[in-house]
């Protein structure tokens, strides 16, 4: 299970005390963690030089985003962590987000959606993740890493993500995004999930290259035709 948390302990997350949760469900999510992420990791969570980072202060909620979305374990150690299917079970997850916030950092958030507004956290998201993740929130390229579409994301997810600063993602702390700004992009984001069209079709939502795709491909060849027509036309 390699990480790559833009939170250590002490830094943008502010750490917060060792988990409260059980004896019994820490001691599970450690065996957990032994045989499914302690090659990478270190048996204590120290990390291996040039494998994979120590997880000592990222929290539970950088091991609940990690978990949740199905970007760890990794298949393949170095490559960009990718969103899927989970490969263990809700109460697994349980234990192994215990196990880890145990050893120190920030837990798993809370997010009020509706508490949030709909404006700011347009206006939030624009100034700060649509250079990434566009406007409509449908993903795209950057140097050295593809960005995920946002469209699956739970409110909490988009919690952690912007306080973890997953892969190259940049850490956005308390400072930069307080609690009511998180809780307002999560609102927006939410309501991009079902966009209306009233210009015509949404192509996807991926803004302006497959416009320029249908421009190129089909209204450009369609003008074409159409003044060759009229060419013949004036000609007899």
């Amino acid at each position: 299970m390699l990480l790559y948390p833009g939170l250590a302990a002490g830094g943008a997350g502010q750490a917060t005390p060792v988990s409260s949760s059980s004896p019994q469900l820490i001691a599970a999510g450690r065996q957990l963690f032994i045989t499914g992420c302690g090659s990478c990791h270190g048996m204590d969570a120290n990390g291996i030089k040039g494998v994979a980072p120590s997880l000592q202060g990222v929290g539970a909620l950088a091991a609940d985003f990690e978990l949740t979305t199905g970007r760890m374990p990794l298949s393949q150690i170095n490559s960009e962590p990718m969103r899927g299917r989970p490969r263990y079970d809700a109460a697994q997850i349980r234990a192994l987000t215990a196990y880890i916030g145990s050893l120190g950092g920030p837990s798993v958030p809370h997010v009020d959606v509706a508490s949030g507004s709909l404006s700011l956290g347009q206006q939030l998201f624009t100034e700060t993740c649509a250079g990434c993740h566009q406007i409509a929130a449908r993903g795209g390229m950057v140097t050295g890493a593809s960005v995920p579409p946002l469209t699956s994301a739970t409110p909490t997810q988009i919690a952690e993500a912007i306080r973890f600063g997953p892969y190259l993602m940049p850490v956005f702390g308390p400072h930069q995004l307080n609690d009511h700004d998180i809780a307002s992009i999560a609102r927006y984001l939410v309501q991009t999930r079902h966009p209306t069209s009233p210009g015509g079709a949404g192509i996807g939502y991926l803004g302006p290259v497959p416009e320029g795709m249908v421009t190129w491909l089909l209204a450009l060849p369609l003008l074409l035709l159409v003044t060759r027509l009229i060419g013949r036309r004036s000609e007899r």
